[in-house]
């Protein structure tokens, strides 16, 4: 499937103003996964429903949590030909906002960055960089899109697929 980089426009929310509702599926495609746990969990997966007014932020933590993590480290979310495209649109940390030297200028702070402003589309893609030194590289799939928002509070993890990696490869998996 094509990477879809992510535009902003004038008009990002659904008609009438309001919010639209994404179901998204984030991947881990890397990660300190020993070989043992990778065979037993080929897929690891976690499926998020979210509100467009919400943010990046609220997205990290929806998958800090899904995941099982412990320790916060420094995130960031991209668009562009891949997660690691060096030269896609990010979305950082307020604090790496004017003090970045690491490729292009950030195209946002993930704590103002709405979902609705990505402008994202059914079957839209873009990357989620955890942690800076052991380097988790997550893919995000948008499977839906909706107009209406169902009442709840949100963002929900509602399917998971495989079971959480340890955070650091050197906690042993029983």
């Amino acid at each position: 499937m094509a990477w879809v980089k992510a535009k902003r426009t004038a008009e990002p929310k659904a008609r009438g103003g309001k919010s639209r509702f994404y179901t998204l599926q984030v991947l881990i495609l890397r990660g300190p996964i020993d070989e043992k746990f990778a065979k037993k969990n080929p897929v690891i997966s976690r499926t998020i429903q979210i509100r467009g007014d919400q943010t990046l932020e609220d997205l990290h933590l929806a998958i800090f949590n899904a995941f099982d993590r412990e320790d916060e480290h420094m995130y960031e979310f991209q668009s562009g030909k891949g997660p690691m495209d060096p030269n896609g649109t990010r979305y950082v940390l307020p604090m790496v906002m004017d003090d970045d030297d690491c490729g292009p200028k950030p195209a946002g702070s993930v704590d103002s960055t709405t979902i609705d402003s990505l402008c994202l589309t059914n079957k839209s893609q873009f990357g989620y960089w955890f942690d800076f030194g052991d380097d988790w590289w997550h893919q995000i799939d948008v499977e839906a899109i909706d107009d209406a928002t169902p009442k709840g509070k949100f963002p929900k993890v509602i399917k998971k697929i495989g079971k959480s990696p340890p955070q650091y490869a050197d906690i042993e998996d029983e």
